[in-house]
């Protein structure tokens, strides 16, 4: 039997121009507003979830790795991810 999720109300402040945006994929979409909303959420935490496994699974192969120059590779690409591009 699934179980259904406890949803819990929230209170959140849009700057106007994401409303905007969020008001319209709500219409393209034939839906509403708050769906949108959770849908961009759950899409976001997915993401950050994904970005957290390819941070360590990088950190694994630097560990891994004996080549200095993929050693140096990883290196930059692991800077990349946690501060950014130069």
């Amino acid at each position: 039997m699934a179980q259904s999720q406890k949803s819990v109300r929230q209170s959140v402040t849009l700057p106007s121009t994401v409303a905007r945006r969020v008001q319209a994929l709500a219409k393209r979409s034939r839906t509403s507003a708050n769906r949108v909303i959770v849908d961009l959420i759950e899409s976001g935490l997915e993401a950050k979830e994904r970005e957290k496994v390819a941070f360590f699974d990088l950190a694994d192969r630097l560990v891994q790795t004996s080549d200095r120059t993929e050693q140096k590779r990883l290196k930059e690409e692991l800077a990349r991810m946690t501060f950014g591009e130069p």
